[in-house]
């Protein structure tokens, strides 16, 4: 299966609220492949479900990206106050890597639809080790 090429007119469909120039979709769509194999060897098999994925990865850099640029915390919000004003984050009790995806909405949607890649598959075949 070849890899998703970025199509930049597919992704400001679905996503028409992201305004970024061309090097920052390039750099955040390269980000997306580290996380998500985006070659033939893929353990998403179905071109359009791994299209999909990477745009969620892609909106999810922009989202920190804009959060970023406005001086947002990252994280979430663990603890407010009023008086004198207070605002800690945290990265939650999440397991494994999902903290760093639940900061925004695609990530957390990203995460979920995912679930199903991350359980334990069973190869057959043995140790390679006893094969001599």
């Amino acid at each position: 299966m070849p890899a998703v090429v970025f199509d930049k007119a597919r992704f400001q469909t679905a996503y028409p609220e992201v305004q970024a120039t061309d090097a920052q979709f390039e750099m955040w769509f390269v980000q997306a492949e580290s996380l998500l194999d985006n070659t033939g060897r893929s353990i998403v098999k179905k071109p359009e479900e791994r299209e999909m994925l990477l745009f969620l990865l892609v909106r999810h850099f922009a989202a920190l990206a804009e959060r970023a640029a406005q001086g947002g915390l990252v994280g979430r919000i663990a603890s407010a106050s009023e008086g004198s004003v207070s605002v800690s984050a945290d990265m939650g009790a999440a397991i494994g890597n999902a903290a760093w995806y639940l900061q925004t909405p695609y990530g957390a949607t990203y995460w979920q639809l995912t679930a199903k890649y991350r359980r334990f598959r069973y190869v057959s075949g043995g140790c390679y080790a006893r094969r001599r």
